[in-house]
């Protein structure tokens, strides 16, 4: 139960995280925001070194700095991603594919699924398709490169949770640290060789700022909730993100939520309800 609470948090938080990111690379070029979020949230997970500690083992360096590579490849994706759009059709893209590899791996693993988990599993896989697909009017067909950042940002995600997944149990928020040292390191130095390319427009620096410190937040909920439960439905529970940007696009821009996100919204409640009882 713990850690399907925390799983919620962390898909709320990077619900919130990826809506402020989106909204913030439509106002410059993608990497302008992701050099102010990465930093951000390096600045978080330093706060909360000294409430939840860190060792610095090899293995939390190791899995920790991998999981930093694969954290900027998917800042800079999935922003692009949801820039470029269309949102209804590439967010249950990325969702899935960032869902598929964790769940995997706990598998191979030796995870064991209870009865109600195995029914509620799959529901919450459908919950994310219907939350994230949208009314479906007027909707644009995406475009290759978009079809194809789409599952780059999804394998992206999903590694860096693997990764994190891998870390010892007891190196604390080290892995965090470690990952976004390198991945802050990495955009800026992108940054720094494209400086040309990236335009004159300002990123939206309190936007961008505030989606790093959330997804620093999703991160440590995530981390937390797979080191006290299982990655298989953790990870299936992470990727129902959607959901929070689906609601924050309602109450903030005002767009509509069709019949089907309702009946996604329902189904992620059902299949929470079932989780909870494995």
């Amino acid at each position: 139960m713990i850690a399907l609470v925390l799983a919620l948090g962390c898909s709320l938080a990077y619900g919130c995280a990826d809506f402020l990111g989106g909204l913030g690379a439509r106002k410059a070029h993608v990497l302008r925001t992701v050099m102010i979020a990465a930093p951000a949230s390096l600045v978080v997970e330093l706060v909360l070194w000294p409430l939840l500690g860190a060792s610095f083992s090899a293995g939390a360096l190791a899995w920790g700095a991998a999981s930093g590579v694969a954290s900027a490849a998917a800042f800079a994706l999935l922003y692009r991603t949801l820039a470029i759009g269309p949102m209804n059709v590439l967010s249950p893209v990325t969702a899935l594919v960032s869902a598929a590899l964790p769940v995997s791996v706990g598998l191979l693993q030796g995870e064991h699924l209870a009865a109600a988990a195995l029914i509620g599993l799959p529901l919450a896989l459908v919950a994310v398709v219907l939350v994230s697909a949208g009314s479906g009017a007027g909707s644009a067909r995406p475009s290759r490169t978009a079809l194809l950042l789409a599952f780059g940002a999804g394998a992206a995600i999903s590694l860096q949770l693997v990764f994190l997944h891998q870390a010892p149990a007891d190196s604390g928020v080290a892995p965090l640290i470690v990952g976004r040292t390198v991945s802050s390191a990495l955009t800026l130095s992108a940054a720094a060789l494209m400086w040309r390319r990236l335009g004159p427009e300002r990123p939206a620096y309190g936007m961008s700022a505030a989606a790093g410190a959330l997804d620093s937040v999703a991160n440590l909920l995530f981390l937390l909730a797979a080191r006290s439960g299982d990655l298989t439905v953790v990870a299936v529970i992470t990727a129902l993100y959607p959901a929070a940007t689906v609601l924050l696009a309602r109450g903030v821009l005002h767009e509509r939520i069709g019949r089907g996100q309702l009946a996604g919204l329902g189904a992620a409640a059902l299949a929470v309800s079932l989780l909870a009882l494995s």
